[in-house]
């Protein structure tokens, strides 16, 4: 049976994406800890990241990087936050936000009723930045 991240990465549940590409996509959180918190997963349905192959781990990786350095500039924060969880979804993830303080880790404080017209622009800025960096090829339209 296909996971929520898997219908989402195939289009079956709508999500704001941000990044596409073969083997990974990536999206934003519906419970963000900040603005532009984005989920980076791999197509393949690996549940724990220690069970992933090097070259999958490598590239959710490299593109949770890209990503957050790209966040850092665009919402003003002095780090780009990254965890690997794995409760939630039995799919690989990385999350990967703006930072500023060890107090934006607690996903206690996350939001788990954000207005979906920040998301939406939240997305858009997020993908603007993105393209600005060179990444446009990767980086869908919406």
């Amino acid at each position: 049976m296909s996971t929520l991240f898997t219908k989402i990465l195939n289009g079956e549940i709508p999500g704001r994406f941000v990044w596409r590409e073969d083997g990974v996509g990536a999206f934003l959180t519906t419970g963000p800890l900040a603005d532009g918190h984005t989920l980076v997963v791999p197509t393949e349905e690996v549940d724990r990241w220690t069970d992933a192959s090097p070259e999958t781990l490598a590239k959710v990786i490299e593109v949770a990087r890209r990503i957050g350095a790209v966040q850092v500039e665009i919402f003003g924060a002095s780090r780009a936050g990254l965890i690997v969880a794995g409760y939630e979804i039995n799919h690989l993830h990385v999350h990967v936000w703006p930072s500023r303080t060890m107090a934006d880790f607690d996903f206690a404080s996350a939001d788990q009723s954000p207005d979906p017209a920040v998301l939406d622009a939240n997305a858009a800025k997020l993908r603007e930045g993105l393209r600005a960096a060179g990444y446009g090829e990767f980086v869908p339209a919406d």
